[in-house]
């Protein structure tokens, strides 16, 4: 259902390397770029955009929103947290079961964006 997501960042270059080194394990690769936009493109089909706002603007977090990045294994879920934190990151919340087979674990990117890694099942 979802195409693609876009977040913002005021350093296209250090949000580019977070995205390179986090999303590696889900094997996505650059999929579309320019000087101020780095598309992500995996297995799903959907899209992960890391931009630079287009009215050139203050790049800013918005309230209530979250990109949610599909894991293969609960695993894999506790790798990708671990390692979002040991790439400057900060925890919103520990890898676990959120609710009967909802197993999810949040953080926020270096421009303090929000993410899960979550595994269905």
């Amino acid at each position: 259902m979802i195409g693609y997501v876009t977040v913002g960042t005021k350093d296209l270059k250090r949000a580019t390397e977070f995205f390179d080194a986090l999303l590696a394990p889900l094997d996505a690769k650059h999929f579309m770029e320019t000087e101020r936009f780095v598309y992500y493109a995996g297995g799903s089909g959907a899209l992960l955009g890391v931009t630079q706002p287009y009215d050139g603007d203050e790049a800013c977090v918005g309230n209530g929103v979250m990109v949610a990045i599909a894991a293969e294994s609960r695993e894999q879920v506790d790798a990708m947290h671990k390692h979002a934190l040991e790439l400057g990151g900060t925890d919103e919340g520990a890898p676990g079961e959120r609710f009967a087979g909802f197993y999810a674990g949040y953080f926020r990117d270096l421009d303090g964006n929000k993410f899960n890694v979550f595994k269905m099942g």
